[in-house]
């Protein structure tokens, strides 16, 4: 505290001094010209007496040392250099005191994060983020998803029990503290689970014709698929078959369909944690004909004209009939 002499308080300091690491600080000090002697000092080390240097830290310089100014600067502040920090002067053969705080702020830093995971679903899953910073950070856990709303942990860790395969993608760890921009980090969660399958697409074909059984199933890690038909697996370079499979989908397509190859087929989907299947129809479809064209409505119309004009003839005959009687 400044220590009052007559109605002048001085020496005079700042109370307290706040810089962000790295930055530089000035310790100022208000006297005046009743001053004999001047000394800034840190806790009990000198730094500099009138005009002085006694430490041999050179980030240390003087500013300025007037009759109403004694003024030092800091250069490339760390967290060491916190602390107080004290003025001293001699006047009149009284020393004098005042004394100012020096601050360091530090911005956020995350030392320690969970590496990706890939896990089974249903089982249980911890992450953690540890993170450094003065003031201390708030740390946050929030899920990268867009049917994820708001935050899932306000907490250096998080966990969760019985994870689900909706849960999976990046999880992206927040930490702040007003003093710089926030740092994130991110961590990829890989939930595994086995394959299910979400279409089994048949089709029907004319004989000759180009036909194509489609299978989708979803699963992590990717699915294997293969094809059979009564028990006989269907193998990739069978003469007029092919099979094109991709991670999440498989066809099976016949470029020149027979009698024979009209049925029933399994598509089978699996990975290391278990496998399903779906049964596809590859039917017959009849191709329009010539006379199957003419049953059509023009041809029926056509059929019920021809009718309606026999009718008429039969009804007229009798009329004929009776003409030739009354004339004869």
């Amino acid at each position: 505290m400044p220590v009052r002499s007559g109605d002048a308080t001085f020496p005079k300091a700042m109370d307290n001094v706040t810089v962000r690491q790295g930055e530089s600080a000035t310790l100022r000090c208000t006297i005046d010209n009743r001053v004999t002697r001047v000394a800034w000092l840190n806790r009990s080390t000198i730094l500099y007496a009138g005009n002085d240097k006694w430490c041999l830290d050179p980030r240390v310089v003087l500013l300025s040392n007037t009759q109403t100014q004694y003024s030092i600067e800091i250069q490339n502040v760390d967290v060491y250099d916190e602390g107080p920090y004290t003025c001293s002067v001699q006047t009149d053969n009284h020393p004098k005191t005042s004394r100012v705080h020096l601050i360091v702020q530090v911005s956020p830093k995350i030392v320690e994060i969970s590496s990706d995971i890939s896990i089974n679903e249903g089982n249980n899953i911890s992450l953690t983020c540890i993170a450094t910073g003065r003031p201390e950070p708030t740390v946050t856990w929030r899920h990268i998803s867009p049917k994820a709303v708001g935050f899932v942990s306000e907490d250096e860790y998080l966990e969760i029990q019985g994870i689900t395969r909706e849960q999976s993608g990046e999880y992206e760890c927040s930490a702040s503290n007003d003093v710089a921009a926030p740092v994130v980090r991110r961590v990829k969660v890989t939930v595994n689970y086995p394959p299910y399958i979400s279409e089994a697409k048949g089709t029907g074909v004319p004989v000759g014709q180009k036909g194509t059984l489609q299978c989708e199933a979803s699963a992590v890690p990717s699915a294997e698929f293969q094809w059979f038909k009564d028990d006989k697996r269907l193998v990739e370079g069978k003469k007029g078959v092919k099979v094109e499979n991709r991670p999440f989908l498989s066809k099976l397509t016949f470029f020149n369909v027979s009698e024979h190859d009209y049925g029933n087929y399994t598509c089978v989907a699996s990975n290391k944690l278990g496998h399903t299947n779906a049964s596809i129809m590859l039917f017959e479809l009849n191709e329009p004909t010539s006379s199957t064209l003419l049953q059509g409505p023009g041809a029926v119309s056509e059929v019920n004209n021809g009718t309606s004009r026999r009718a008429g003839c039969i009804w007229l005959l009798p009329l004929l009939v009776l003409h030739l009687l009354l004339k004869f």
